[in-house]
């Protein structure tokens, strides 16, 4: 009997950091992605006739941002294979730029979701949308885009991005195109 209550402790011990890891609340933490400050990975050949380029960034904690465009799209993705994972190759289809600001979402200090801002070209050109888009945070091919939030169709995008960010990174399925959420508005 008194084995079994040692070994019912010592299972409860080793469960314990698994339940506060649980149990720890979801925060957020802010960085900035700012091209001058990143590691060009690629430039633009003009000779070639072709644009954009690719950069490494340097995101919460030291985690790798993939940031690349071309043919006047952005494609951001993340973790230490970040320019392999399905999020970069994940853009809008129409000519877009990103928001310097990074949300990044964090459960016990671990990043599991990113929320950034897009600005898509409206059709006359000369005006952009604003569209939350939340990226889930997996290695080997789990980092992908799982969400998209029309910012101006939709008064609390900030937060249907968060809800989405805390409800569905870690299960979502990449082979799968992301959830529109809300009001779609240009995201139809």
């Amino acid at each position: 009997m008194k084995r079994l209550m040692l070994s019912l402790l010592a299972l409860c011990g080793l469960l314990a950091p698994l339940q506060a890891a649980k149990a720890a609340p979801i925060e957020s933490t802010y960085t900035k992605i700012l091209l001058d400050s990143c590691q060009l990975i690629t430039s633009p050949d003009e000779e070639e006739g072709t644009f954009g380029g690719a950069w490494q960034c340097a995101g919460y904690k030291g985690t790798s941002v993939y940031v690349a465009e071309g043919d006047l799209r952005m494609f951001v993705s993340f973790g230490p294979d970040a320019a392999n994972e399905p999020a970069a190759g994940q853009t809008l289809p129409s000519f877009n730029s990103v928001n310097e600001t990074l949300e990044w979402r964090l459960k016990g200090g671990v990043p599991f979701a990113t929320i950034l801002r897009w600005f898509p070209s409206l059709d006359d050109s000369t005006k952009t949308g604003s569209v939350l888009i939340v990226t889930q945070l997996l290695p080997g091919g789990g980092t992908c885009q799982i969400a998209r939030i029309d910012a101006q169709a939709n008064k609390n995008a900030n937060e249907m991005a968060r809800q989405a960010a805390d409800s569905m990174a870690g299960s979502f399925d990449c082979t799968q195109p992301p959830q529109i959420i809300g009001n779609p508005g240009i995201l139809y």
